[in-house]
């Protein structure tokens, strides 16, 4: 099973990050060429990495967009490579067309930061029976995102966006879902903060969370003002505090580090 780790000493899904990019905010660059993308995939699988998410886009607020022809050029190689290599991989796309070829070379998971809100993109998911990973962001624009960053209690603000979004899914035939709050997508450190606090109140949603909190923004905030190549100690206790709190999944740029931590997680809190 996907969200499966087959170790009962350390349960907790491991997704490392692939940017197949010249601009994401961490590692824009390092892995655009797709032999540099494949090795790099193939190494956070060796380190422990249970599923690999590849990504043609960069996210960050601001970021410009890209069409789905460059887009594909960019990850369809490296999915292949991956996928014929054992990797699981993940597509971590908004494009509907990058998801359904990305899945016919052998992607296991749409991994979309818009949430599945184009019923296209949640007719392809269906279509391959591949699970879904639903994001929550305020606006379909990465570029604006962080403007929309108001909400009145934004834990339960999230939270209904899953009950409508999930169900939206469902009945357009997607069996495996899971839901993701979007830290830092369109939310302040504020937000960032109790939305982790809280995750225990998507528990009844009947979908594993995934946490997607390394190197980001808000860690570099609270460390005092620490770039992103330097956030490698709050992203693992981030993910520690969201595994604690009802994470299935981590979603991270640093794999060996997390899977140790976890390792010692797990064994701490059996005893």
């Amino acid at each position: 099973m996907i969200w499966d780790t087959g170790d009962a000493a350390q349960p907790t899904v491991v997704m490392g990050i692939v940017n197949v990019t010249p601009d994401s905010f961490s590692d824009g660059g390092r892995f655009e060429r797709v032999d540099a993308a494949v090795q790099h995939g193939l190494t956070l699988a060796a380190q422990g990495a249970h599923l690999v998410d590849v990504g043609g886009e960069s996210t960050r607020p601001g970021a410009a967009p890209v069409n789905a022809d460059e887009e594909m050029a960019r990850v369809l190689p490296v999915v292949r490579e991956l996928a014929a290599a054992g990797v699981k991989v993940s597509i971590d796309t908004r494009n509907a067309v990058t998801a359904e070829h990305a899945v016919a070379a052998g992607a296991v998971v749409v991994n979309d930061v818009t949430g599945f809100g184009d019923p296209a993109m949640r007719a392809v998911t269906a279509a391959a029976a591949v699970a879904a990973v639903v994001n929550h962001m305020p606006t379909d624009d990465p570029r604006t995102m962080q403007a929309h960053a108001h909400y009145h209690d934004v834990v339960a603000e999230v939270r209904a966006f899953f009950v409508r979004r999930v169900l939206e899914c469902r009945e357009a035939g997607i069996n495996d879902i899971v839901v993701d709050p979007g830290i830092g997508f369109g939310k302040t450190t504020a937000h960032n903060l109790e939305l982790l606090n809280q995750l225990h109140r998507y528990a009844d949603l009947g979908c594993p969370v995934l946490v997607g909190v390394s190197r980001k923004r808000f860690i570099g905030e609270l460390a005092g003002d620490v770039p992103p190549a330097e956030r490698g100690p709050g992203s693992v206790a981030a993910a520690l505090a969201a595994v604690d709190r009802g994470a299935r999944i981590v979603r991270v740029h640093d794999v060996a580090e997390h899977v140790q931590a976890l390792r010692l997680w797990h064994a701490i809190t059996r005893t």
